[in-house]
């Protein structure tokens, strides 16, 4: 699900790019670069809600994390904090042992780049905020939203680099989970074939221990016939 979404982010990301290339072309008048203007603001609208995404009443996407403190701090991107983090345990029994942990992604701060300096990691800022050249992609309303003239190329790479960055850490994630998954399977199959050592009958073994017990059976019955006729004769011979 979390996947999913930041996979959507990445396709809108690469529209907000197109949209900034159509408004630099000078054959376009102030119409349609309003009309580009219009639909990346209310693009920026659909990734804020995009980032409130729940699966089973649980939010997919980090906005804050605790500190040492135990406060809630604005979450920073590629920064894991506790809260975040739903722990699996991939053992046999699945309530200890190993345990693969999957991050909450802050997708957020992931889309608030610096212009000045846009590899630096920053909390999320909505919109653009006065007095220094953050810019967020992700708003709250359209009203928040900041123009497409005020964004430089560049932001559009480093949030498309950061979406990515965030797609690797799910898909190391989802490995961990795959080759856990094959080895409970793999443990499965072994202890299924060890009962089956245990209980199953060797239908060999069994058979020739039939077969001799039921030699000896009918030879006791021969003999015991045998000895009983013996006897007849002894009284006849004497009668």
């Amino acid at each position: 699900m979390q996947d999913g979404v930041l996979e959507s982010a990445g396709k809108i990301i690469d529209r907000m790019a197109e949209l900034k290339a159509l408004s630099q072309d000078v054959l376009k008048n102030s119409s349609d670069i309003a009309n580009y203007n219009a639909e990346f603001k209310n693009l920026q609208v659909q990734l804020y809600q995009m980032s409130e995404t729940k699966f089973n009443g649980v939010s997919l996407f980090a906005t804050t994390y605790k500190n040492s403190a135990g406060a809630d701090t604005p979450a920073r991107f590629n920064t894991v904090g506790s809260g975040n983090t739903v722990s699996i345990f991939t053992s046999a029994t699945g309530e200890s042992g190993s345990v693969v942990s999957i991050n909450k992604s802050a997708m957020l701060a992931a889309l608030t780049i610096d212009a000045s300096d846009v590899g630096t990691k920053k909390t999320f800022k909505e919109a653009e905020t006065t007095g220094d050249e953050i810019r967020s992609f992700g708003s709250k309303t359209v009203g928040g939203a900041f123009e497409l003239g005020k964004v430089s190329v560049a932001v559009f790479t480093q949030a498309l680099q950061n979406v990515a960055t965030l797609r690797a850490q799910n898909g190391g994630s989802v490995s961990r989970l795959q080759f856990a998954k094959e080895s409970v399977m793999q443990q499965k199959t072994n202890l299924e074939a060890a009962n089956g050592r245990i209980m199953d009958v060797d239908i060999a073994s069994e058979s020739t221990q039939l077969a001799k017990y039921n030699i000896l059976v009918q030879a006791s019955a021969s003999m015991l016939s045998q000895a009983n006729s013996s006897s007849n004769v002894a009284m006849m011979l004497l009668n």
